[in-house]
């Protein structure tokens, strides 16, 4: 973005001060990362206030900055906007640059492989044109309005991750993005303690229809039955679903995982073989959606294939990391709830990768009433036979671990609840040059601490 301070007080009808040859290039939120030329955006809370910081914010080369019209002492002598309040002013200052832009913008929610799918959307369309994407967590109602106001102006896609945890916020910001492309990667169980059941899960991700543009295409995901029903009931949704069980529009078959990554077939609108350096066949149906989208923009088969091959996903995404005493870890630990754990672990079961396979497994968090359940499940698709060694972390964990008790041996079984080291030491102990390790737990369990004790 790059605007005078003039332009953005006329987008936001606000008083002003001093803003006449003011230029602003960025948004800022924090002094820590603001760069020089940014709008500085002081928020006010319980525990902090943000225009404490407004004049280290001058300092440190901010071109104007917001200022609250009941807080008390505006500096003087600096570049300043009189706003009610800085988060809906924020918001708005987004929607007017949103209007302006002419970049294609992309919609992408689900439960879970939003991060993912936004990578490979993202990592198939840079090869061709200008690209850019929601940055770490910033899918919300603060998040999305920045990730917009960072847009360069000559960005030709605006890849833009939507997350929620009620009714009405996906509404708001696919609102927001006017999306021409939306995605639904799928519905799972997370947040299901605000929402009730996956059926609201399944209405909320589908309230990103609400912003999609005149003509603009869902991507969704065609194995999961409560979407369909959604879809049928809007006639004038241009809609295309993705699956991997044969009756959705598009369909990856011949699914077959190497060290390297993932080879696959996609039937059904295109017929053609691909490769990603990624493993999962979860992964695999991800891709499905940048496939779609980038043949939707005009790109090639053999364009898409060429992408693809060097796409990479965000860390923490089944990402293959090679440990101390020659082990191989998958790093899949950024988040989890049941759809994804169960995923992650089939894919252990399935790879030929390495055949001493163990699993850390960390607590699945957000999961409402039903969570004593959804960990309980997990014992129902854990192989004895090709897993050889469960080691469970979190105080949840222990529903997982009394259910598997009885079916594995002493030797072959570990929980803990609250101590990543007795897990470190029993692979320190037992694991070696033949082991993969599958790490899959909620952010707040932070199994990637596991990964950190055997890193090179």
């Amino acid at each position: 973005m790059r605007k005078t301070l003039k332009q953005i007080a006329k987008w936001l009808n606000c008083e002003q001060q001093l803003v006449e040859d003011v230029v602003v290039t960025g948004i800022s939120i924090n002094t820590r990362t603001l760069q020089a030329g940014d709008l500085f955006i002081p928020f006010r809370g319980e525990k902090t206030n943000g225009h404490r910081y407004v004049t280290q914010a001058f300092e440190n080369g901010a071109a104007a900055s917001f200022w609250l019209k009941d807080e008390p002492n505006p500096p003087a002598g600096l570049p300043l906007l009189f706003v009610d309040d800085a988060e809906e002013a924020l918001q708005q200052m987004a929607s007017a640059y949103r209007q302006e832009h002419s970049a294609t913008f992309i919609g992408i929610t689900g439960s879970n492989g939003k991060t993912s799918t936004k990578d490979l959307v993202a990592g198939v369309l840079s090869p061709y044109y200008k690209v850019q994407k929601t940055e770490g967590n910033f899918n919300n109602e603060l998040g999305l309005p920045l990730t917009i106001l960072s847009l360069d102006e000559d960005t030709d896609f605006a890849i833009l991750e939507m997350g929620m945890s009620g009714f009405g916020e996906i509404e708001f910001l696919t609102k927001l993005a006017k999306p021409h492309f939306t995605a639904i990667t799928n519905i799972g169980e997370a947040h299901m303690q605000d929402l009730g059941s996956r059926a609201g899960i399944a209405k909320a991700k589908f309230e990103i229809i609400q912003g999609l543009q005149t003509g603009g295409k869902l991507f969704y995901d065609g194995d999961e039955p409560l979407l369909t029903p959604l879809v049928t009931e809007q006639k004038d949704l241009q809609a295309v679903s993705f699956g991997l069980l044969g009756s959705a529009d598009i369909t990856a078959t011949n699914i077959a995982t190497t060290e390297n990554g993932s080879s696959f077939t996609v039937k059904g609108l295109l017929n053609e073989d691909f490769f990603i350096s990624v493993l999962g066949s979860h992964q695999v149906k991800n891709t499905l959606v940048a496939i779609l989208i980038a043949r939707e923009v005009g790109l090639s088969a053999e364009q898409i294939r060429e992408a693809l091959k060097e796409v990479s996903l965000t860390n923490m995404r089944m990402q293959l990391v090679n440990g101390a005493q020659d082990i191989l870890f998958i790093n899949d630990a950024y988040n989890a709830a049941p759809t994804s754990m169960k995923a992650a672990l089939q894919f252990l079961q399935t790879t030929e990768i390495r055949s001493d396979k163990w699993i850390v497994l960390g607590d699945m968090l957000e999961l409402g009433d039903l969570e004593r359940q959804y960990h309980e499940e997990i014992a129902e698709v854990i192989d004895g036979k090709s897993i050889h060694q469960v080691c469970l972390f979190g105080p949840r964990m222990k529903w997982l671990n009394d259910k598997l008790k009885d079916n594995l041996p002493a030797d072959r079984l570990l929980w803990t609840a609250e101590d990543y080291e007795t897990i470190i030491k029993h692979l320190r102990t037992n694991a070696g040059p033949n082991s993969i390790v599958l790490l899959k737990g909620s952010r707040g369990m932070e199994l990637e601490n596991v990964l950190n004790a055997f890193k090179k």
